[in-house]
């Protein structure tokens, strides 16, 4: 039995590590937490401080008693749990749990599973930091209280089965009220004119222009009337160079990654998941056994810092100069701007080597491990690259009459910097066209350009778009709710649990969130206030400081919580929350029907239930029901294959579904095939068709030959190739784009 023995989180590492330290040292794994709050109960004594009733889950007894045999009086215990404070409360309750506390501890902290990381490690260990134990403890208290005072309150005043969290319930009430922006929203129209124009004399160098000012004034042209108006005023029109603008302008890379960064550009580049990243990350972080041996790939992922060690700085600049040249690194290591409330507990997200590159040792990865490596590889190697100098023109050009003005904006890269290695991807129009290169003819003051066409466009103000996944971790980050840690569980917990179903890539929220929502804002207003709940994250940093007593804290919290749960149990009557009043009569006993809400959503229900037991779905859309029809007719001819009733055409949570008419007596069911008419671009011989994921029933397009082709798209496929290369076109965010060339 070694004297020494390392207990990591992850089984993963302790294989990497132990070949690191050599025979004098023994590496096993915890497997995460070794105790936790009971199931079955609330857990805390409140009258006794908040103390915690701590359990050793039935699935880690295993792993304790297996740790405890590798224990003597005088092994040397190295806790080498992850280095976050959910981290340093696991290696308390390893100490609580294994009754350790007489054994010699040593604390240690490495950033990346390297051998010099490691050794490193062991020769400087630290002690426990209980204020970093006491922080977790109080979030865990915290949610524990809040999860289980208002989940009850669900229960018995919407329907049994809903819970609330202190985190989840703020991320579904900023869905829901985008939804509501969304749906107040009032388009309004207005039309563009845009002119093509040459220098005269030399037709080749066409040049598009946009018209936007009249005698000097911003110009705002909301209807076709007046566009015509425009369109006649300058059918003869002479047009002039009025003003030529040009300036070199040096544009900056972006910081290395840390984790809110890489999940949003994880989620736009490579369509991963928000917890899909996290896992990912988890490997490249453990490590991938390669030909020369087993190697950590990237440093630690749940991070909100953003510098980097001299020594990673380094290491990027000698290989930026021997791949790139000298001209693309920087004398000194840029050194970003620290984060506000960021607790700069390790590194920025960076590849351990930079000498590994992508490419090396894509054969040692799978599919989603390289993109992500990649990813990151790119973007720490971005982060300390020369700035892209660009040289941008602005040229006004004016009517010889009637005092419109057009302007054309160009850019041509003069050097391309860190653009060479790697672009942050972008959310709107404006950044696209800040990305791309638009050449300009030279042109100077009083030049004279000729128009060859003047096409005017109709178009809409839109609604804010829907939040995605990305677009969400980027609001929880900018309001100061939740951490790095939590923005992965947070999102996955609110469509586990049926308040927010993803379309295609945006998340929109189901009537249970609606209800829910309504019902705490009106009631427990703090609770889903933003600025109440990213205050709370700054108490737990106080107490992670040491600054805060976390019994104290929670008094404070519980007190006025409590009270206003046991009032609103009285007060709040289940048919002012979930019985809505409508004009729909009961077409059985014609008494008026209520809105009420259940598993799958709003329905109608007789206001004299439970003696009309007459209940309906909502008026379905028009052209819903027309689609319906034309289903039913398509298909309702076919026979079940268990009891030979017909079959009909049925609605349900995730779509369209044939369902026996013997039901409930039988309940046979069968998918309805929906084909898109487009031609699978990997196999070229199925087609691609609708289909949902079994987990959240999440749609996405997929070739009808799978498991034979097993190409997916979330994107809607669109009839017709590309025009230019000849690939799949694809609605994307509600435009058409090909996914190959991405025009």
């Amino acid at each position: 039995m070694s004297k020494n023995l390392v207990i990591v989180e992850s089984p993963a590492k302790s294989k990497t590590i132990e070949k690191f330290l050599g025979n004098d040292y023994k590496v096993l794994a915890s497997m995460g937490h070794v105790r936790d709050l009971p199931k079955s109960q609330m857990g805390i004594d409140i009258e006794g401080g908040f103390e915690p009733e701590y359990l050793i889950p039935a699935d880690k007894k295993k792993t304790i008693s297996e740790l405890k045999k590798n224990i003597k009086s005088d092994t040397v215990i190295w806790l080498a749990t992850d280095h976050d404070r959910e981290g340093e409360a696991i290696a308390w309750h390893l100490i609580e749990a294994l009754k350790i506390s007489k054994n010699p501890l040593k604390r240690i902290l490495f950033h990346e599973i390297t051998k010099p990381a490691i050794e490193e490690a062991i020769k400087n260990p630290g002690a426990l930091n209980m204020d970093l134990v006491n922080a977790q403890q109080a979030r865990r208290v915290l949610d524990r209280l809040v999860g289980y005072e208002l989940s009850p309150l669900l229960w018995k005043k919407i329907r049994y089965g809903l819970s609330a969290g202190r985190v989840q319930s703020v991320a579904v009430r900023l869905v829901v009220d985008r939804e509501r922006e969304r749906d107040a929203f009032n388009p309004e129209e207005y039309w563009s004119l845009t002119a093509e124009f040459y220098p005269e004399g030399n037709k080749k160098e066409l040049f598009k222009a946009m018209l936007h000012k009249k005698d000097g004034k911003s110009l705002k042209v909301t209807s076709e009337k007046e566009s015509q108006k425009i369109l006649k005023d300058l059918e003869k029109a002479k047009y002039i160079v009025a003003k030529v603008e040009e300036k070199e302008v040096l544009r900056h890379s972006a910081p290395p990654f840390i984790t809110s960064t890489l999940q949003q550009e994880a989620a736009r580049k490579l369509h991963m998941s928000v917890k899909k990243t996290m896992i990912v990350a988890q490997q490249l972080y453990e490590g991938i056994t390669m030909g020369h041996g087993h190697h950590g790939l990237i440093t630690y992922m749940r991070t909100d810092s953003l510098s980097l060690s001299v020594q990673a700085t380094m290491a990027m600049k000698k290989l930026i100069e021997s791949e790139y040249g000298k001209e693309y690194a920087l004398a000194e290591p840029r050194v970003f701007k620290k984060k506000k409330g960021a607790q700069e507990a390790h590194e920025a997200i960076r590849p351990v080597d930079v000498t590994l590159k992508p490419d090396d040792i894509k054969s040692y990865l799978d599919k989603d491990q390289f993109r992500l490596y990649e990813l990151i590889w790119k973007r720490a190697i971005a982060s300390q690259m020369a700035p892209a100098r660009l040289e941008r023109m602005a040229v006004d050009i004016q009517d010889d009459k009637h005092g419109y003005e057009f302007r054309a904006n160009g850019q041509r890269v003069t050097f391309p910097g860190f653009i060479k290695v790697y672009v942050e991807d972008v959310d709107t129009p404006e950044e696209a066209e800040d990305n791309e290169e638009n050449r300009l003819p030279l042109l100077k003051v009083k030049q004279v350009v000729v128009e060859k066409e003047l096409v005017p466009a109709q178009h809409f103000t839109k609604p804010p778009p829907r939040y995605t996944e990305a677009s969400l971790v980027k609001k929880l980050e900018s309001e100061g709710i939740g951490r790095p840690s939590t923005y992965a569980p947070t999102i996955s917990t609110i469509i586990a649990r049926g308040y927010i179903e993803k379309d295609g890539s945006s998340l929109a929220p189901t009537d249970t969130a609606d209800v829910v929502t309504d019902m705490l804002v009106e009631h427990f207003p703090t609770i889903v206030d933003v600025g109440f709940t990213a205050g709370m994250e700054t108490d737990l940093d106080r107490i992670a400081e040491g600054e805060e007593d976390w019994r104290k804290f929670m008094k404070n919290f519980y007190d006025p919580f409590h009270k206003n749960i046991e009032s609103k149990m009285e007060s709040i009557k289940k048919e002012d929350v979930v019985n809505v009043k409508s004009d729909e009569k009961c077409d059985k006993c014609g008494k008026l029907m209520v809105i009420k809400l259940g598993r799958f959503g709003k329905f109608f229900s007789c206001s004299d239930y439970p003696t009309c037991k007459n209940a309906k779905p909502l008026e379905e859309d028009p052209a819903e029901k027309k689609a319906m029809e034309e289903l039913q007719k398509k298909l309702g001819g076919k026979k079940c294959s268990e009891c030979s009733s017909p079959m009909e055409v049925k609605k349900g949570r995730y779509g369209e579904f044939l369902g026996c008419t013997g039901y409930p007596k039988c309940r046979n069911m069968q998918a309805i095939v929906k084909f898109s008419g487009v031609h699978c671009p990997d196999c070229k011989e199925g087609q691609l068709i609708e289909r949902r994921t079994k987990k959240g029933g999440r749609l996405f397009w997929g070739c009808n030959k799978y498991p034979k082709c097993k190409f997916a798209s979330w994107d809607k496929p669109l009839e017709g190739e590309c025009k230019k290369c000849g690939g799949l076109r694809v609605e994307k965010k509600g435009e058409e784009v090909c996914v190959t060339c991405k025009v």
